[in-house]
C-alpha cells in the first residue's frame, strides 16, 4: 500500500466526472484508489495479481501525485510509461518561505500569458505545472534534465534569456543523439 495527500481542490480531477478518471488509473496501473475526500488522503492498494510483478503501485502514486499537483489527468497518464518520470520541486527551497518573494518567482516561472511555462515545455519536451508552492515536471530522463535545470535557473534568478539559450543548446545536443542512434 502507498499513500499520498491531495490538496482537496485538486480531488475533483483526480475523480474526474462520474468517476471516469478514477477508474481509468485503476486499469491502467492496476490499483485499487481509496479516497478520503475530507481529509484529501489517498491509499493506493495493488491488486493481488499485480503484487507478484514488483514495482507495483509507483505510476499510480506518480500519477495521483501529479494531479494533485495541478496536471490534468490526460498529462499525468504519460507517467504509466516506464521510461516517464515525474518530478515535485519546493520554489520555497530556493526563495524562502516569503510569500512575496514565492509569488514573484512564480510569475517568473509561468510568465506573461503562460510564455516562459511554454518555452520550457517545447524546448525541453518535458510537461510542467507550477501549483502552490511547488514546480512539477513529467518527462522522459533526457527532457527532465534539461527542464529541471531550466526551472533551478529561474528560481536561483537567472535571466529568462539565458535559460531560453541553455534549452535551446539542450534542444540541439537531443537531436544530435537522436541522428546518432538512427
Amino acid at each position: 500500500m502507498l499513500f499520498v495527500k491531495v490538496p482537496k481542490e485538486r480531488l475533483g480531477a483526480l475523480i474526474g466526472p462520474d468517476g471516469k478518471t478514477k477508474k481509468i488509473i485503476e486499469e491502467n496501473t492496476g490499483v485499487t484508489l481509496n479516497i478520503d475526500s475530507n481529509m484529501g488522503d489517498v491509499t493506493i492498494i495493488p491488486m493481488e495479481e499485480e503484487v507478484s510483478k514488483g514495482l507495483v503501485g509507483l505510476a499510480a502514486r506518480d500519477i495521483v501525485k501529479a494531479i494533485g499537483r495541478g496536471f490534468s489527468p490526460e498529462r499525468a497518464m504519460a507517467l504509466k510509461s516506464e521510461d516517464m518520470y515525474f518530478t515535485l520541486m519546493d520554489i520555497r527551497d530556493y526563495v524562502g518561505k516569503s510569500t512575496k518573494h514565492i509569488k514573484r518567482v512564480r510569475g517568473r516561472l509561468i510568465g506573461t500569458n503562460g510564455k516562459t511555462r511554454r518555452i520550457i515545455e517545447e524546448l525541453s519536451g518535458a510537461e510542467m505545472s507550477v501549483y502552490g508552492n511547488t514546480v512539477g515536471l513529467i518527462g522522459d530522463l533526457f527532457s527532465m534534465g534539461a527542464s529541471k535545470r531550466a526551472v533551478e535557473m529561474i528560481l536561483e534568478g537567472s535571466e529568462h534569456a539565458a535559460v531560453y539559450k541553455f534549452l535551446e543548446g539542450q534542444r540541439r545536443e537531443m537531436k544530435y543523439r537522436e541522428m546518432t542512434m538512427e
